[in-house]
């Protein structure tokens, strides 16, 4: 078992980690730029190492900074947590160069599942089911033109080096095909360095099912079920549940099938998501595998009694997994707590917090580094809590979380919570009926 982790991550996932590698007994590093002094991730581990300045580009992205941190601290792991370079082939690798564990994927597979176009052409040879559409890169609009003919419209056009939404577009009618493909190849160049275009067929009224698998260094994968992710804003999420609304027991399986197939095809080593679009007829398709810890990964961890970031650490020592495969016990809900106005169109709102109280009571989970008196800093993602809520029945569930927001105070900053009041109350969020197209039509009443 591994003596001391470095954490090459900030805020609340950070301090997820710390807290498991404590509860092992093992040692732990953090790291921070100059803007994160004050967070509680460095107040809690064993031993912190500043890396540089407030841009992650000169602090969270230097890589030979943070693999420097390590080896003068002796950590021979380093844990990544979600975003920064935990999906970074380069990364992983150098850390591999360095004999420093790398808790998480391979670069090699991070390479297969990181590009779209390689991951799709991989899935449809491991036998996923997958979207019709392009196989592979586009070459030419020509050839755009003809693939979207043969699928029929609408259709969806997709950056391969895409994230954030950024190089997509849906196109309903041929008409719009050629603005739409010059502009998305447009958007991916300034956003990726890459304007190499893949198509798909447009799922109609989709959900956002992901499947959480955990795979070891010996073949074998096991599924720990869903998470319902269709509530977003610009394809990014605000809040998550476990099991679906959705769900049939027989989709479950046939979804939780697949995704450990995709699993055990690229022979994959730790804790990742298959993604997957779920269709009114609940016909599922492959969309994307992360392959690090989500988010959103608590409310699996409530609903199954599973610690996931204690299984990367075991699975990144050599510990075989049980391979059985894990169902809800329970409902949970997470609602991601940002600092946003989402009276100004979700505008950020970094600054000092002046008061915080945090809810608390049976099955109320936060997952938060931010404190009365902390300095939200403007430069990384504006995230800075998770609310996470257990209950036996998603209606209880729902109950639980209007309660636990109704008790959650920041002041001092703009935030999310008005936002998932009014959630928790809008009818068709709470008859389960949500696509990811749900927030389009979402008003938030001042």
């Amino acid at each position: 078992m591994f003596k001391k982790i470095l954490i090459a991550n900030r805020g609340e996932i950070a301090l997820r980690v710390i807290r498991t590698c404590k509860e092992m007994g093992i040692k732990t590093v953090a790291v921070y730029s100059k803007a994160d002094a004050e967070s509680l991730h460095v107040k809690f581990a064993d031993e912190a190492v500043c890396i540089g300045p407030a841009p992650s580009s000169e602090s969270y992205l230097k890589m030979d900074r943070i693999i420097a941190a390590a080896e003068i601290t002796n950590a021979d792991a380093i844990h990544p947590g979600y975003g920064f370079l935990s999906e970074n082939a380069k990364f992983s690798k150098l850390c591999e160069e360095h004999e420093i564990k790398f808790i998480g994927a391979t670069g090699e597979m991070i390479e297969k599942m990181g590009d779209k176009a390689t991951a799709k052409a991989t899935m449809i040879a491991a036998g996923v089911p997958c979207i019709p559409g392009s196989d592979g890169i586009i070459p030419d609009y020509e050839t755009c033109e003809q693939l979207a003919e043969e699928a029929g419209f609408p259709v969806m056009l997709k950056a391969t080096a895409g994230g954030g939404g950024k190089g997509m577009r849906a196109v309903w009618k041929k008409e719009g095909l050629k603005d739409a493909w010059d502009s998305a190849r447009m958007e991916a160049k300034a956003a990726f360095g890459n304007d190499g275009m893949y198509m798909e067929k447009l799922i109609e009224e989709p959900r956002h099912i992901e499947i959480q698998v955990v795979g070891d260094s010996y073949g074998k994968a096991c599924h720990l079920s869903e998470r319902d992710c269709s509530v977003q804003r610009r394809h990014q999420k605000l809040t998550e549940e476990t099991p679906s609304p959705f769900m049939t027991d027989e989709l479950r399986e046939a979804m939780g099938k697949a995704a450990v197939k995709a699993a055990e095809y690229i022979k994959y080593e730790g804790a990742g998501t298959v993604e997957f679009l779920v269709d009114k007829h609940r016909n599922f398709y492959f969309m994307e595998m992360n392959t690090r810890i989500q988010v959103e990964h608590p409310i699996t961890e409530e609903v199954v009694d599973y610690d996931l970031i204690r299984e990367q650490i075991l699975v990144a020592a050599g510990v075989p997994i049980s391979g059985k495969n894990y169902y809800p016990q329970l409902h949970s809900i997470e609602c991601r707590i940002n600092a946003e106005d989402p009276f100004n169109d979700f505008r950020p709102s970094p600054g000092k917090i002046t008061s915080y109280h945090a809810p608390g009571g049976h099955g109320v989970r936060v997952d938060t580094h931010v404190y009365a008196g902390y300095m939200i800093p403007p430069n990384y993602d504006s995230m800075i809590s998770k609310l996470i809520v257990t209950a036996q029945t998603r209606e209880e569930a729902i109950n639980k979380m209007k309660r636990a927001l109704d008790e959650y105070v920041i002041e001092g900053v703009k935030t999310t919570i008005p936002f998932h009041r009014q959630l928790m109350d809008h009818p068709d969020y709470v008859a389960g009926n949500y696509t990811t197209k749900f927030m389009e039509d979402f008003e938030i009443k001042k």
